[in-house]
């Protein structure tokens, strides 16, 4: 769809006069400390839960629930807001996606501000879960204000899908995709929980990485002895596990495990300035891997040491520690099942034990990577809103995180055509300490998805 140019400053005009409630609205979503891991309150996530689908009511959309499905241990999962504008005779649905619920903000002494304090500075906003993804709810709560600002209605039938426990593995996204399966049917599928290329220029996300975790321990002892008696003929698990970690890459820092393959080099390259900058690499720290910046990230394996039990510093004793053990968190390109891969893994591992060290392997969990077509209907209205909405064209690019849920969509709906988009950009920290949005990118994006919409009520 062609987009003319009074038809995108109207729309704009209506998002900049309707901006700052969103803002003041994604603000107050910031301050519910909505943490989905295990060892925070839940009472947080159900306020979240409740202030999201009074933002759907008040945004027009006729049909709003809470609803949850059961886990796999048989717990109730987090409640996910769902939200139903039914289609108009002979138009496709469809079903716009988000999470309200948000990472633990870590060390409060790494963060500038209170992780849920919202503070805007220059064109960014700061807080926990103003990027990942708190600003993807007020994108779709946004771009409905702006169509019905202009008196229209989507001219698509629109389901909002905003769940409650992404950021905790998603554990009770398959029963709820099965439990509520004709309630979410959509012909088109945006999961706005991705990043753009940089501020200024939008990006299509069309290949994520899958993710395989768990937890190998090292075990040499039956119980820790002096290090000074039998120090020598035994060495501590503490360099055994160390020794095991090293024969995970090769010298050149390129992932040494045996079947954790490759996809394709990616089309765009990632400029080293940019990657160093945006990554926040300290001077004088080589790069690792070969191949494009773009490649090593998006379609090569990769493995991270994320966690690690030992004996801390403070608390050390002169004995051989008899165990040790690391949280590994591997990502895998489009094409590589996880159970391969962990299969892969699992071998290397046990092949490489140092010294005839007892290695464990304890799985954790596993995530499909993403690949998206080539070209679609769907893809095209997505490009032809973001070039309006930024006046520069999108990128189509990859990302090295794992969206695993995506799969389970795309099981559930196999006709539907998944347009991966975000409202973050490189400098987003999600995750991170200092997490922010910037506020002139969010405008746009608000922009982008109600032209998508008119887009594909068009086709």
């Amino acid at each position: 769809m062609t987009h003319t140019e009074s038809d995108v400053a109207a729309l704009r005009a209506h998002v900049d006069e309707l901006f700052p409630a969103v803002q003041a609205d994604l603000e107050a979503l910031v301050r519910i400390p909505s943490v989905s891991a295990s060892a925070f309150d839940p009472a947080h996530v159900e306020t979240s839960a409740k202030a999201v689908a009074t933002l759907l009511r008040d945004a027009g959309m006729p049909e709003v629930q809470i609803l949850r499905s059961e886990r796999p241990d048989g717990e109730p999962g987090a409640p996910a807001v769902v939200a139903r504008r039914p289609a108009p005779e002979g138009a496709p649905t469809v079903l716009l996606y988000a999470h309200h619920d948000v990472q633990p903000p870590g060390d409060p002494a790494t963060w500038d501000t209170e992780p849920f304090e919202p503070v805007q500075r220059g064109e960014r906003l700061f807080g926990r879960g103003a990027a990942d993804d708190k600003a993807g709810v007020m994108a779709h709560v946004g771009a409905l204000r702006a169509l019905a600002a202009l008196g229209e209605e989507p001219g698509v039938g629109v389901t909002v899908f905003v769940e409650g426990e992404e950021e905790a593995g998603s554990p009770s996204f398959s029963r709820f995709l099965a439990d509520h399966h004709e309630l979410l049917a959509a012909d088109v599928i945006v999961v706005a929980d991705s990043t753009n290329w940089k501020v200024g220029v939008p990006a299509l996300t069309t290949s994520l990485r899958g993710l395989v975790d768990g937890v190998v321990s090292v075990d040499v002892l039956d119980h820790a002895v002096h290090s000074g008696m039998f120090g020598g003929p035994v060495l501590d698990a503490n360099l055994l596990l160390a020794r095991l970690l090293a024969t995970l890459h090769d010298d050149a820092g390129n992932v040494a495990v045996e079947g954790l393959t490759s996809a394709a080099e990616p089309d765009v390259d990632y400029a080293e300035a940019d990657f160093r900058a945006d990554s926040s690499v300290l001077d004088g720290v080589e790069l690792a891997g070969e191949g494009t910046i773009a490649g090593r990230m998006w379609t090569k394996p990769a493995v991270a040491v994320i966690g690690v039990d030992a004996t801390d510093v403070a608390h050390a004793s002169n004995t051989l520690a008899p165990r040790a053990a690391a949280k590994l968190s591997v990502r895998i390109p489009p094409g590589l099942a996880p159970q391969a891969a962990e299969d892969a893994l699992q071998a290397h591992l046990t092949a490489h034990a140092p010294f005839g060290a007892r290695v464990t392997w304890t799985p954790g969990e596993q995530g499909k990577a993403f690949g998206a077509p080539d070209d679609s209907e769907a893809m095209r209205a997505a490009r032809s809103a973001f070039a309006a909405a930024w006046g520069t064209d999108p990128v189509d690019i990859g990302v090295g995180g794992s969206i695993p849920f995506i799969a389970d969509l795309l099981e559930a709906f196999p006709e539907a055509a998944v347009l991966v988009t975000g409202v973050e950009d490189p400098d987003s920290r999600a995750h991170g300490a200092n997490e922010s949005v910037h506020l002139g990118e969010l405008r746009k994006v608000l922009v982008a998805e109600a032209l998508l919409l008119r887009g594909l009520a068009a086709r």
